[in-house]
């Protein structure tokens, strides 16, 4: 999977977030505090990102680094120099592996309304945006903690389980896809659970499926997200 997030203000994205005890917008309870999230047409990797997660028994809405590992600077921190903004799935179960312990007890699910693939390179590079005919996305996620020594800070970093290939979307990537969760069982709810740390109960979801409908179109480029063809249904599994 490339990296680039389609995170817009959706009511789709909205009422996900809604579904898993995020309120964005408590107009109607004062009592409830408003959680900010990071709406963006166009998430890059190493930029903040917006992750529900559960502490505490408490779900939360934060903001994450989307890049796992991190490494301090003088004052905060940084991306590390070892590309993680995505955890691949055959390393989830190697001892000292990024996402080993992670996997186990802080799990968490970026809310989105799509993301971006990119086949080829250079000037021959073909980019395609991805996003739910219906309803929102919940891809899976790990994050970490992070505190810095001198300051004290505490930053959150994040990434996206992948997957092999998905055959429905081969011709648009071969080497990955996002792991995107079901969300008309209990999946979302078991995979934000940090106490669940038997993580063979989420074998089935290491092969690639598409739980929802996705409409796919080829942009000009990432960072103005033009079409130049014309959209193509993918149906859900």
């Amino acid at each position: 999977m490339c990296g680039r997030l389609n995170v817009i203000d959706d009511p789709a994205v909205r009422e996900l977030c809604e579904a898993l005890g995020i309120k964005l917008y408590p107009q109607d309870d004062s009592s409830v505090a408003q959680q900010v999230m990071l709406f963006n047409r166009f998430t890059r990797v190493a930029n903040q990102v917006s992750i529900i997660r559960e502490v505490c028994g408490q779900r939360q809405l934060d903001q994450a680094i989307w890049w796992l590992l991190l490494e301090p600077t003088e004052s905060s921190f940084k991306a590390s120099k070892w590309t993680s903004f995505n955890t691949r799935y055959d390393k989830l179960n190697v001892p000292g592996s990024a996402g080993f312990r992670a996997f186990r007890h802080s799990r968490c699910i970026v809310p989105v309304k799509g993301f971006g693939e990119t086949q080829g390179k250079g000037a021959q590079a073909v980019y395609t945006d991805f996003t739910a005919e219906f309803g929102a996305l919940a891809l899976g996620g790990l994050c970490r903690e992070w505190r810095h020594e001198k300051t004290g800070e505490c930053v959150l970093s994040c990434s996206i389980i992948t997957l092999p290939p998905h055959p429905k979307l081969f011709n648009y990537h071969q080497k990955s896809s996002p792991l995107m969760l079901r969300q008309d069982d209990d999946t979302m709810h078991m995979w934000l659970d940090p106490s669940l740390s038997d993580v063979s109960v989420f074998n089935d979801l290491m092969s690639p499926h598409l739980p929802h409908n996705l409409i796919a179109q080829q942009i000009d480029k990432p960072a103005s997200f033009q079409g130049v063809k014309l959209p193509e249904l993918i149906l859900a599994d």
